[in-house]
């Protein structure tokens, strides 16, 4: 087990991403900690994951959302050897037709949220822990319309090399785990909540045609990414951002679409 005896933070362990990793790490031999704002969707993920997982409804953007979920962490669980900083939204946000609101509370839920979880985690963390911030291709696609989620994937990576020297005379490592398309409910969200089947299906195959290995990621696979980066099997791995995309960032031209 890579995980035995070790206490791990993943917020937004309620879906997706963060659930399938929080599965993942219990069967590693961890006890996990999951937040998320939605209170009926943690209680279920807790259900699932059983008696090794803890959940607290929190925000990680609400300052006292935080005290208050890290004072309960050193309460009932004292210290943490792992923190998945997980948490996150999308959002378009078109040049030239974008409000100063919606652009702001994509940097601040992501970026500012991601950091704050972390300064707030680095008192209880042991040293030799491990850090994962969780990232995107969007760092470098330059897709239309998402300029805050993509500044804020830049700036995961960016700030994590900092925190790393930050915290590199404890031995505590930092790195970022960067999903390409994952099938996660994220992708059920905002204007695509309302697409039919077809429609879904369509845009679905569309996807999978921009990327080198023609399909597209499940959420285990990204969690098997985040347990290498947060185990001790990446010991000597430290300030790096770790592609889980298909080869859609590096070898885009193997691409059925782009093939002919």
């Amino acid at each position: 087990m890579k995980l035995k005896g070790k206490k791990a933070l993943i917020t937004g362990g309620n879906s997706g991403i963060g659930l399938a990793t929080a599965r993942l790490f219990i069967a590693e031999g961890a006890e996990v900690v999951i937040t998320g704002r939605d209170q009926k969707t943690l209680d279920e993920a807790v259900a699932e994951l059983g008696s090794k997982a803890r959940g607290y409804r929190a925000d990680v953007t609400v300052a006292e959302d935080r005290k208050q979920l890290f004072s309960a962490i050193a309460r009932d669980f004292g210290k943490l050897d792992v923190v998945f900083a997980n948490a996150g939204i999308g959002g378009r946000t078109p040049t030239g037709a974008t409000e100063e609101a919606a652009f702001e509370n994509i940097i601040h839920t992501n970026l500012n949220g991601a950091f704050f979880t972390v300064n707030s985690a680095a008192p209880l963390l042991n040293d030799g822990g491990s850090i994962v911030f969780n990232g995107s291709v969007h760092n470098y696609l330059g897709q239309p319309g998402y300029a805050a989620y993509a500044a804020t994937k830049g700036g995961l990576v960016s700030m994590a090399r900092a925190i790393a020297a930050d915290l590199a005379p404890r031995k505590i490592r930092v790195n970022v785990v960067a999903p390409g398309a994952t099938k996660t409910p994220i992708w059920k969200r905002g204007a695509r909540a309302s697409a039919g089947a077809e429609e879904s299906a369509k845009l679905s195959n569309f996807f999978s045609s921009t990327i080198p290995l023609g399909r597209w990621g499940e959420p285990e696979e990204l969690a098997k990414a985040v347990l290498f980066l947060a185990s001790d099997d990446s010991s000597y791995i430290n300030a790096i951002e770790l592609m889980v995309d298909g080869g859609a960032t590096g070898a885009p031209f193997g691409a059925a679409i782009l093939r002919g």
